[in-house]
Parts: C-alpha cells; structure tokens; sequence
C-alpha cells in the first residue's frame, strides 16, 4: 500500500521505511513557534521541567503578534518575560510586531516542505501550504519540546479533498474552504490530516492554500496539506529535486474521500456563531453591517489586500459602517503601499491598521459590543471572539467583505 502525504513527511524525518496511521511516532522537531500570549507559560514549565538550555537556539521562534500594541497592562509582563528569555537562551529568531506568527513562518522560510513545525496556537496548520506537517500544541507540550528537540505523534488518518475545474469569478479560496468545513463539520476532521488535491488547487496561489489550511484546524485537522510544486519552490526558496519525494501515492488509504467540481461553488458565509454553519451569500444579502474587517492569518495578503482595493477603487465605504484593514506582516504593508492598495483602501475611508492579530482575537483595534454586526475574514466567528457575547459574527472572503462594506449590508460580491 503506497503513502499519504503525512505518512510521507513522516517517514521522512524518522527514517522509517514504513509508516500508518494509528502508530505512535517521535520526530525530531525541524522548528517551534512561541506567540507572545503563551511565552510566560512555556518559561515557567521549561524551568519547573528542569531545563535551562532550549535544544536549539536557532530552531525557536519568538513572535509578538497578538498583543500588539498592548491593550492591557499585564500585556507588558509577556513582553518583558519574552525579552528576557531571548537574552537568556541567545535566541536568533524573534520578531517583535513584523506580523502575525502564521504569516511570518512561511514567508520567513522558518517553515518549510516537508518539515515538521509545532506551534503554541491553533491556526498553526497553515503551514501545511507548502507541505510542512504544523500543529498547535499546548504550553506544557511546547516546553517539553525546546527542551529536548523531539515530540511524540499519532500519525493521523487522512482525508482526501478533491476540487477539479475553474473557480467563478467571484468565489475565493476562503469560500471553498468554509464549504469543506460545512460539509465535514466542525469535529468531521479531528485529528485527521486534511489532503487536498485537483486541478483547482494546481491553480491556485500560495497565498490561497494558506487560507484553505489556515482553517483546517476549524474542522477538527491536525494539519491541512498541500503537496509542493513550482510555486511553493519559489515561494519557500527550494527546489524541486529537493521535495520530489513529497507527494501523495495513488494507492494511499484515506478515511474518506470529498470530491468538488469548482463551476458548481457560490460566495458562502460562516454565520453565527459556529464555523460549520455555512450558508450562500445569497440567503443573508440586505443583512445591515456595522462593522467589515479585511485581514488575519487567514486573509490578510497581498493578494486579499488587492481584492479590496478593487471593489473599493473610487468608492466609499457606506455611513456609519467601519471598515478595519490589517494587513498580515510588516512586509506584506510595505507591498501595499508599493501597489498603492492603501492608498486606494484609506481614499475609499477605511482604517488601517498595523500587522497584528488584533480584532480576530478580541483584542485591540475595533471591538464591538451588544447588538453590532461584523463581516469579517478571519477564521473564527465563536460567541465572544470580537467583542461581547452578543456581537453576531459573519464570515466570508474578502471579495463578499469588500462589496459588503461599500453597499452597507452583505451582498454578493
């Protein structure tokens, strides 16, 4: 029986010549992201463990993301706990407000095909877009593994995703993966791997299989997986004879199998309050707004960014709607500028912000409170997560939140 792409990744840093699902494997860890929220607690288990050297000072990323610009005081505590740590262990790779941690691994190559990556948030399968097998893990874990370097794994059961055929003009990755998320459920993929595949995914940019496996984790995947080709070379700085090992085997075992034809997909939202619940853009147009945010590690691109600017060129977003663009790293801001989306996004009365998770989280930069409505393109939309319990989140790409932020109320893009 041939291999799945996570059996092969697998099998490749172990050295084992043949590798299932269901079997208890320890890897060796290519690199660790620590976000700022969880720096004081892996500090304190890796001292309570008993370590005082991480296994690896070039192999562990320090990244101030979610506090960005503190919002609390205690926020400082993880700052200065954080600075500390990296005198101390003489750390090599920390960022302190360049992005959010899922755009930054990749487009710094921390996170590469066909490595193994753990991470201290959720969302950290979206390294899976250039074929590297990335989790979330918990503090007490993360601690464990600065310290020895390894990480013991189930090696998880796969499911195939298949999508063939040319995307409308108006549907974006976003859509197709709320559509996949919609179909499997919220708990269809736990501790699965997700695999995706098709002509539509050939097509598809690096940029838009972030989106696809950022949200992965929303169906339960313990990693959403794209098998590399030339634009994630390029993309990751590495060649093709260096990762043509890493590609799915046609007679692989998968736990089940989704088939999409991509002529056949519409704009779709997640509405309140659960990611699985997903429904045409059409069944909610004339839905009034008070708010539209464009950004996250789940959309908050250049590519995502140009959409914007494109709805937005010579318009104004409607009265008394805010509309919140943050793009995902320092980087990707500078490019904007360059193209002269935000120049376009600030004409068209739209507030942008610097990179950071911010409103996704609930932190700073736009909170909302009883009886406001957003339409947002991050990945989650739980009661609570912008604001108060009784603000009603919306989902969509950042096509649907554009036009939605002209037009005052959700409309198709």
């Amino acid at each position: 029986m041939g291999h799945t792409l996570i059996e092969k990744i697998i099998m490749h840093n172990t050295g084992d010549a043949d590798v299932r699902a269901g079997q208890i494997k320890t890897v060796k860890v290519d690199r660790v992201m620590i976000h700022d929220i969880f720096i004081p607690f892996v500090v304190d288990k890796f001292k309570e463990m008993g370590f005082t050297k991480v296994w690896d000072p070039d192999k562990v990323v320090l990244i101030y993301d979610h506090l960005v610009p503190t919002s609390a005081v205690e926020d400082v505590r993880h700052f200065q706990i954080g600075d500390a740590f990296v005198k101390e262990q003489g750390l090599t790779h920390f960022h302190r407000a360049d992005g959010i941690c899922h755009q930054l691994m990749p487009e710094m190559g921390y996170a590469k095909p066909g490595d193994i990556v753990f991470g201290t948030d959720s969302h950290t399968t979206t390294y899976g877009c250039v074929g590297c097998f990335s989790s979330g893990i918990g503090y007490t874990e993360m601690a464990a593994v600065i310290g020895t370097g390894e990480m013991w794994v189930k090696v998880p059961e796969t499911i195939k995703v298949i999508i063939n055929g040319k995307l409308p003009e108006n549907v974006r990755s976003k859509d197709v993966i709320l559509r996949v998320i919609g179909d499997l459920r919220a708990d269809g993929a736990t501790y699965q791997a997700l695999e995706f595949s098709g002509s539509t995914i050939d097509e598809m940019s690096v940029a838009s299989r972030m989106t696809m496996s950022n949200m992965g984790i929303e169906a339960g995947a313990k990693c959403a997986l794209f098998a590399p080709d030339e634009k994630t070379c390029e993309f990751s700085g590495v060649s093709m004879s260096e990762v043509d090992w890493l590609y799915p085997d046609h007679d692989a075992t998968y736990s089940r199998i989704l088939t999409y034809q991509a002529e056949d997909l519409v704009p779709v939202l997640a509405c309140p309050s659960n990611v699985d619940n997903i429904h045409p853009v059409s069944e909610y147009v004339g839905t009034r707004l008070d708010q539209v945010f464009i950004g996250s590690c789940t959309n908050g691109r250049l590519e995502d960014l140009a959409t914007a600017a494109a709805y937005l060129k010579g318009k104004q977003v409607a009265p008394y709607v805010k509309l919140i663009v943050t793009p995902a790293s320092r980087s990707i801001y500078r490019e904007a500028i360059a193209a002269g989306y935000l120049e376009i996004l600030a004409e068209a009365g739209a507030i942008i912000t610097q990179p950071g998770c911010g409103l996704c989280c609930g932190r700073a930069c736009g909170i909302l409170t009883d009886g406001e409505r957003v339409l947002a393109t991050n990945n989650r939309n739980f009661l609570g997560r912008m604001g108060t319990s009784k603000v009603e989140i919306f989902l969509g790409s950042p096509a649907t939140a554009a036009a939605s932020a002209v037009a005052g109320m959700i409309v198709e893009p």
